[in-house]
């Protein structure tokens, strides 16, 4: 067999990893590398590479990866049983796991067992430590057993897989979980094709049963929205904050008037750096007629948003010096003139031989002759 065909046979395979690896941990070099030395007394000088002796691992790393081990076996076990596995058994066995970790890397969480918040506090300090393998298996009985806050825990603290989006984007589309799926785009750092296209056909034409779920992405943008308002109008703000705070409630405003819930959570992808302008262009070439009218109308809104407010700039700053968080997901005028040059390269024979695209696209035409005319006068 060649390469190649273990590489496609790999990659067709859908079996679900059944073990882990040998070492599914970072092995700490601090107690490995001062005991290597030369395997022969004299060395060959000469040489580039010239074997050692005295690797071993140490006794914490090897405790941590047989806790992980044992953990991986018990919960795989379980969850070939999901009727007999409930969410309380589950809480409780990843909490005396991660605490068996804690003890042995000394690491101390600064809560209370008792706390709401603790097991998600466990997985902040501890989620490095379980091991990709482990991981990804928390991460389906999270998903399985519906523990959403633990989701979003192991999304946010980089404890995804790159290869599990794929399965997960699938899943929290299916449970209609939106708040979530803003969280992968926002924290994914390499979506592919098949989840991009995924997301773009959930929020362009969502079910109507979708839009409860959507409910807490526009009252974030609606608190964030409030609060740069008041921060505006704070005469304590002087200076550079005070007028940051002016660009983001600007901003703010522009970004949360007029747009949908569904138009809300899009922004999060509009305005993404992660994802790759090819994989893009593939999965907009796979929309239907009605997820392109949605999308083209949803970049005309923010065409017409940046020629009636031409004093908005990007205020990404604000969200560290100012504490709005989502001014850094407020797409640029830069990120929707592409995706406008992607939608007219990937579809623009379906959208001149289709005349219900026509008036839209004269709208978008006559804003960007008068954006680009502006940019023209200013420079």
């Amino acid at each position: 067999m060649t390469l190649l065909e273990v590489i496609e046979n790999a990659s067709v395979s859908s079996e679900p990893l059944a073990s882990q690896s040998e070492y599914p941990i970072v092995l700490n070099p601090d107690d490995v590398l001062p005991n290597l030395r030369p395997k022969f007394e004299s060395p060959n000088l000469v040489s580039l590479v010239n074997p050692v002796v005295g690797w071993q691992i140490s006794k914490t790393d090897s405790e941590v990866i047989d806790l992980g081990k044992n953990f991986f076996t018990k919960l795989n076990r379980k969850l070939k049983n999901p009727n007999d596995f409930d969410k309380d058994e589950f809480i409780r066995i990843l909490n005396q796991f991660l605490e068996k970790i804690r003890e042995k890397a000394g690491v101390s969480i600064g809560i209370d067992s008792s706390d709401k918040g603790y097991t998600v506090a466990l997985i902040e300090k501890l989620g490095s430590v379980m091991g990709k393998d482990v991981a990804g298996l928390v991460l389906d009985a999270c998903v399985v057993l519906e523990t959403w806050e633990l989701v979003e825990a192991l999304i946010v603290n980089g404890h995804v897989e790159h290869s599990c989006y794929s399965t997960l984007v699938n899943k929290l589309v299916m449970k209609k979980m939106s708040h979530l799926i803003c969280v992968c785009i926002k924290h994914a750092s390499d979506l592919g094709a098949s989840e991009i296209l995924c997301i773009l056909k959930y929020f362009l034409c969502p079910p109507k049963d979708a839009y409860g779920s959507m409910v807490n992405v526009r009252k974030e943008w609606e608190k964030q929205a409030l609060s740069a308002i008041e921060r505006a109008s704070d005469k304590g703000l002087t200076g550079k904050k005070a007028r940051l705070a002016k660009d983001a409630s600007i901003s703010l405003m522009m970004a949360h008037d007029g747009f949908s819930a569904p138009e809300l959570c899009l922004h999060y992808l509009l305005a993404s750096s992660n994802v790759d302008a090819v994989v893009l262009a593939s999965s907009i070439s796979k929309l239907n007629g009605k997820e392109m009218m949605s999308l083209i109308r949803y970049l005309g809104k923010w065409l017409k948003k940046y020629e009636r407010f031409p004093q908005a700039v990007p205020c990404s700053e604000a969200t560290s010096k100012l504490g709005l968080k989502v001014c850094c997901w407020i797409p640029k005028l830069e990120d929707v003139v592409n995706w406008v040059g992607l939608v007219l390269d990937e579809k623009f024979s379906s959208l001149v031989l289709h005349p219900e695209f026509h008036e839209e696209l004269r709208s978008m035409e006559g804003m960007v002759s008068s954006l680009a005319l502006e940019a023209r006068n200013s420079a």
